[in-house]
């Protein structure tokens, strides 16, 4: 699998805990990473899905009304993402600098423009309304401490899905009458996440790509589609119980309940589906 490094973004997360007795440095600057993935898109279609970072800004807890008080600029180097390369654990820096001590609990990201490129049917530029004025506000919760001496990392995660409003027909690329950006992106405190990640096979064993992953809690969380070795990786999840599951055109959907995952670790969740004509036979041959 092919893995992407900026300075901002790693695979393994930096922990950092804090103890209620714990004495914070506050005089001494922390290193804050900030790392860029993507939750899946239909991909049969798409060839690249770029995004392109002109400002990043973020915020300490409590400062300011509103958004009276400035954002401490973290970049103002312009960087273009394809975030169709950002999937399944793969991650990409986007900032990695020096910022005073202290908590975090906003980042705002100014986009420059979008684009996508899909199979046969032509290159779409999308503009981002506001974007590029007055940046996106994405919410860090839990918010982000960033003690001297250390280094603390935020995943974003920007939801292709969502983000991308396609209109016209997905189904058929002659079909698509261009897209509208609207970003959807989730800011996630890797010192408080962990992943869940495995492989899709059918009851012969064989893998099976292209297979629709995702998370609940109560709602949708993340979501993955498996590569066509049949693995997925759903990085960046608050540590926490959740229910994962899987799927595709043509099999059944297959579940698990109260799979825990834990700040800083990984959590194997493997899925073998089977054929809807399979389960038919089975129940033909009960009668």
């Amino acid at each position: 699998m092919k893995k992407l490094f900026f300075t901002v973004i790693a695979a393994a997360f930096v922990l950092v805990f804090y103890g209620c007795n714990k004495t914070i440095d506050t005089d001494s600057p922390g290193r804050l990473i900030i790392k860029v993935t993507d939750a899946p898109f239909p991909v049969d279609y798409v060839e690249s899905a770029t995004v392109t970072i002109t400002k990043v800004e973020i915020k300490k807890a409590g400062d300011g009304v509103c958004d009276g008080t400035p954002f401490l600029v973290l970049s103002e180097d312009t960087v273009t993402f394809d975030l169709l390369e950002l999937r399944n654990g793969v991650v990409d820096d986007l900032v990695n600098i020096e910022v005073p001590a202290g908590e975090y609990d906003q980042i705002r990201l100014y986009v420059d423009q979008a684009g996508l490129k899909i199979k046969e049917g032509g290159d779409y530029c999308v503009k981002v309304p506001s974007g590029k004025q007055t940046g996106i506000k994405i919410i860090i919760h839990p918010g982000l401490f960033v003690e001297g001496g250390l280094t603390s990392e935020v995943l974003l995660d920007f939801d292709l899905s969502r983000s991308f409003v396609m209109r016209g027909n997905l189904h058929k690329p002659s079909g698509i009458n261009g897209f509208i950006f609207k970003p959807v992106i989730r800011a996630v405190n890797c010192t408080t996440a962990g992943r869940i990640e495995g492989m899709v096979t059918d009851t012969a064993s064989v893998k099976i790509k292209e297979a629709s992953v995702w998370v609940e809690q109560d709602t949708v969380v993340a979501t993955a589609v498996a590569d066509t070795m049949g693995y997925y990786a759903i990085i960046g999840l608050p540590a926490g119980n959740y229910s994962v599951f899987a799927t595709k055109e043509d099999y059944d959907t297959v579940s698990f309940d109260d799979i825990k995952v834990v700040a800083g670790n990984r959590t194997i969740v493997d899925f073998v589906l089977t054929k809807a004509e399979e389960e038919e036979a089975e129940e033909g041959g009960e009668d």
